[in-house]
């Protein structure tokens, strides 16, 4: 199946992306609760309320034409089957924990996944109201002064800016990030990594722990569209549909100096 990436299903997404993010914000501004899924990862009702509205929007404004992975849905055992065809990979909340914290430092996350690689992504960011878009089309940021396009830096000989995550930095990242010439290192929270990757502000983000495809799939579209990699640590791309949508370790670069 030819895929046909429009500039109307892109702004469609991002404003079903924005969408989902008011919801969230109803909720991040009230006294929520927290509960613990199966897998002992934090769940809220901004989680819930989040992939309702994407999954209904897309099936009534886009069209049910591909199955919809929700990671609240997969939580709840509800997944459709794939057929080898397009799907659509959605994280409605990505950062939990940082959203528990009230850091600010988490996502909306929808990827439009064909022949496992994730062709579009949208990335919002609620409590900025930031909006990252990856496709063929290219990668282009909405900081709040209309979407520009945007591209990732060569590493510079002088040294790298990592990025590592703020709620899950394990000993195994730091010593992955030894055989780099690491200048500077930050940490952050949710698929934001691979956009500071993507607008060119960072240069590496390792994850050397348990992802699964919905946490990586809309990044890992705008990193791609920008010009960046998401790789396996042996440096085959990430791939998705995978049974278990579990990810294997990663890093996600910028443009690495040959």
């Amino acid at each position: 199946m030819t895929l046909n990436i429009t500039l109307s299903l892109l702004d469609s997404l991002h404003m079903i992306a924005v969408r989902a993010g008011r919801e969230i914000m109803t909720v991040y501004n009230s006294d929520f609760d927290v509960e613990l899924k199966g897998d002992n990862s934090p769940v809220t009702l901004a989680d819930q309320k989040a992939e309702t509205v994407i999954t209904k929007a897309i099936i009534k404004e886009i069209g049910d034409t591909f199955p919809i992975i929700g990671e609240e849905a997969f939580s709840d055992g509800v997944a459709p089957a794939l057929d080898g065809g397009p799907f659509w990979l959605v994280d409605p909340l990505d950062g939990t924990k940082e959203f528990v914290k009230k850091t600010g430092e988490f996502t909306v996350n929808i990827a439009l996944i064909d022949l496992g690689r994730p062709v579009v992504g949208v990335v919002h960011t609620p409590v900025t109201g930031h909006v990252y878009v990856g496709s063929p089309l290219g990668a282009f940021a909405d900081l709040g002064d209309g979407p520009k396009k945007i591209k990732c830096r060569p590493w510079s000989p002088t040294g790298l800016t990592a990025l590592v995550s703020k709620s899950h930095k394990t000993p195994e990242t730091d010593d992955f990030l030894k055989q780099f010439n690491i200048r500077d290192e930050t940490s952050a929270g949710s698929s934001l990594k691979f956009c500071a990757i993507a607008r060119g502000v960072a240069d590496i983000y390792p994850r050397l722990g348990r992802t699964m495809e919905w946490d990586t799939a809309a990044g890992h579209a705008v990193l791609h569209a920008a010009g960046g990699t998401v790789t396996d640590l042996d440096g085959r791309e990430l791939t998705y549909g995978k049974p278990g949508f579990e990810n294997p370790h990663f890093v996600a670069k910028g443009i690495q100096a040959s």
